[in-house]
Formats: structure tokens, sequence, C-alpha cells
């Protein structure tokens, strides 16, 4: 019989897996770790889409994947994934081409720019590439799998 917490174990457990994972996958490509990945959003797996497809998996397994509750679990999941394709992603590349024009206009001007919006720390990546979605997302999905053979 499967644990009334198991739906809300899987999507934890994704989520924390995909974070504890990133400064792994960085040393490996980088040769250098990176513990604040860790705590980072962006990167490989999306731990967002790794949660919710770990979360519309357990709903379907657990109450059926005809289920009302599952439909509204998978297209939650399947608007996150797309928000954090998309939206965020392109949200993280306006950032770099902010900082980039700003940069720009201060020396080819010789300008100070004094307010303090120009000096407000921003952060680079948001959002994921469609190849951490995928990753995020089959690592959810075998989470809740293994999970439900476990509690099963």
């Amino acid at each position: 019989m499967l644990t009334s917490w198991y739906t809300i174990i899987s999507a934890l457990l994704g989520i924390v897996l995909a974070q504890v994972v990133k400064p792994f996958i960085y040393y490996f490509f980088n040769n250098e770790w990176n513990w604040r990945l860790v705590f980072s959003s962006g990167g490989f797996p999306s731990s967002h889409t790794s949660g919710v497809a770990a979360c519309a998996l357990a709903v379907g397994l657990t109450e059926n994947f005809s289920s009302n509750l599952f439909a509204v679990t998978l297209v939650f999941s399947l608007i996150i994934a797309y928000d954090a394709m998309n939206v965020r992603y392109y949200a993280g590349q306006n950032i770099q081409i902010t900082k980039q024009l700003i940069n720009d206009i201060k020396e080819l001007m010789q300008l100070r720019l004094d307010d303090p919006i120009y000096s407000t720390k921003m952060k680079n990546v948001l959002g994921h590439r469609k190849s951490e979605v995928i990753g995020g997302a089959f690592l959810g999905l075998l989470v809740a799998s293994v999970l439900y053979l476990i509690i099963k």
C-alpha cells in the first residue's frame, strides 16, 4: 500500500536531487567545483521540472492516469516546464544583454552612471535550455518510479 506522503516526497526529492547533482555535473564538464549551484536556479537538470514531473507521475500512479487530479498535475507540469524553458530562459538572456548595453554605453560615452539602478545585482541565469528541462523531467520520472517500486 502506498503511503499518503508518496506524492510530496517524490516531488521534493526530485527537486533536492536535481539541485544536489548540479555541482557534480558542472565539475564533470569544467573540472572545477561550484557548490553554489546547489542553491541556484538554472543549470542541468531543471529542479522545477524534476519536481513537477515526479509529482505528476506520483499522482498518476496513485490516483489513476484517467483522473482529473492527474490531468491537472500534468497540465501544471507542462506549464512549469514551458516557463522554465522559454519565459525564464529569455528573461535571463535579456538580463545579459541589458548588462552588456550598460557597460558599452558607459565605455563608449565615457559616462559615469551614478543611479543605483545601474549597479543592481542581477542573476545571469534564470531559466533552462531544452536539454536541462528534459534532464529534469527524466530525473523526476525516475525518482517517482523508484519510490513507487520501493513503497509498493
